[in-house]
């Protein structure tokens, strides 16, 4: 009963997204691995590779990827963050089952027995502490043929909508944000932009209420990019924009680096 609520919420909200294009909705999982464990974690992405390309051949899930991300000086921040893809809200609230993960890696790797995958799965776990996860609906994008590649450097900004301002908020990303975003990417200093809501969790105590994830080919993109103005920026506009930042706190940036990547 309790999933069937959830999924009623989460299809509301698509229906209400005012979205055109096709939706997506993402679950991302922000991790902290022990520096003594990263080496054991990293050889896990191989792991998890073959068990996500076995979801997206199954058609249970539209892609997965491993990003990993810059921490600064921050020992307490989370070292990757993992996105899986799908293509209706159904099926992201059904996949996170453990159950299903183990039944893909018995049919990713045959030649091994149950006993070793519950054994390689389990240590994977004692590597990293999940930190966040958070399922999303995608409710806006740039209109773009950009393919995400390993490399790809991406900002993941976090925001909180100011309570009661979710649609002012949002609308500032739309009508003001989105075209600019639009310009740079023709301007060739962005590859691709995107407005997500969070779905679950939810409520006054949830740490953000939105992601935007900026997408660039490589760090020079990404430096240029910031340096960028709008010269055909009117008063008007400006104006719009102070709006908009005003509308929501953003909780926190983080760059990441796509090491890999399932479709």
């Amino acid at each position: 009963m309790k999933k069937l609520l959830i999924i009623f919420a989460v299809s509301y909200l698509c229906v209400h997204a005012g979205y055109a294009q096709e939706k997506r909705y993402l679950v991302f999982e922000f991790i902290r691995v022990d520096k003594a464990k990263t080496v054991d974690y990293l050889e896990y992405k191989s792991f998890l590779s073959k068990v996500y390309a076995t979801a997206v051949a199954k058609g249970d899930i539209a892609g997965w990827d491993l990003w990993s991300l810059k921490s600064g000086s921050d020992e307490d921040a989370y070292q990757y963050a993992t996105i899986t893809y799908f293509d209706n809200p159904v099926k992201m609230m059904d996949n996170n089952e453990p159950h299903l993960f183990f039944q893909y890696a018995k049919e990713a790797f045959p030649e091994m027995d149950e006993a070793q995958i519950a054994y390689r799965i389990r240590e994977s776990l004692n590597d990293r502490d999940l930190a966040i996860r958070s399922f999303m609906i995608e409710i806006a994008r740039t209109s773009d043929s950009f393919q995400l590649k390993p490399g790809t450097l991406a900002s993941f900004d976090l925001m909180k909508a100011v309570e009661g301002n979710f649609e002012a908020y949002e609308a500032a990303e739309r009508e003001v944000f989105l075209p600019m975003h639009e310009k740079k990417i023709k301007a060739g200093l962005m590859e691709n932009w995107s407005l997500l809501r969070t779905a679950l969790p939810t409520g006054s105590q949830a740490s953000s209420t939105h992601m935007t994830m900026n997408v660039y080919k490589d760090y020079l993109q990404f430096f240029n990019s910031l340096e960028w103005e709008d010269m055909e920026m009117t008063d008007s506009i400006q104006e719009r924009v102070e709006k908009g930042l005003n509308s929501r706190d953003q909780k926190w940036v983080h760059l990441a680096t796509l090491e890999t990547m399932v479709r």
